[in-house]
Order: C-alpha cells, then structure tokens, then sequence
C-alpha cells in the first residue's frame, strides 16, 4: 500500500474507475449478442437491438472505456452481419 497521500487518493480513483468501466463493457458484450442473436434469427426486433448496440459502443468511445478505433471496428463488424444476414434473407 502506498504511503503518499496523493497516491492513496489515486489507488482509490483508479479502483472506482475500473469497477465503472467494467459494468459498460459488460453492458456493451450484453448488447452486442442480443443484437447478433437478433440479427442470426431474422428477428422483427433485429434493427432496434442493433441501433442499441451501436448507441451503446459510441457512448463507451465518448467516456473514453474503449478505444475509438475499437468503436469503429465493433461497428463495423456488427453492420456487416446485419448486411449478411439482410441479403441471405432476401435471397
């Protein structure tokens, strides 16, 4: 255990910091799969999940949990699927 002060108040800081950032990227793996199990069953639903997913992974960019180039490639990842699932449907 640190014995500055300053220090002390930084370990703690961290430690709240990391339970937050856990909790989003949890809430951002959840929504994720909802939308790909959505997406992989031609639900009705399949499009609100995916818009909130999208919503979710910007949200986590903008607080800083997670890289922007991660945000863009867990996007773009996730239209794709729903590009793949959309024109096996119609085919």
């Amino acid at each position: 255990m640190a014995n500055i002060k300053s220090q002390i108040k930084r370990i703690k800081q961290n430690e709240v910091r990391r339970e937050r950032n856990k909790s989003v990227r949890s809430e951002l793996r959840t929504r994720t799969k909802g939308a790909l199990a959505a997406i992989g069953s031609v639900a009705d639903d399949a499009d609100v999940k995916l818009k909130a997913a999208v919503k979710r992974i910007d949200k986590a960019a903008a607080q800083g949990v997670i890289h922007p180039n991660q945000a863009a490639r867990r996007k773009s990842r996730l239209m794709r699927h729903a590009s793949a699932a959309a024109e096996a449907a119609e085919s």
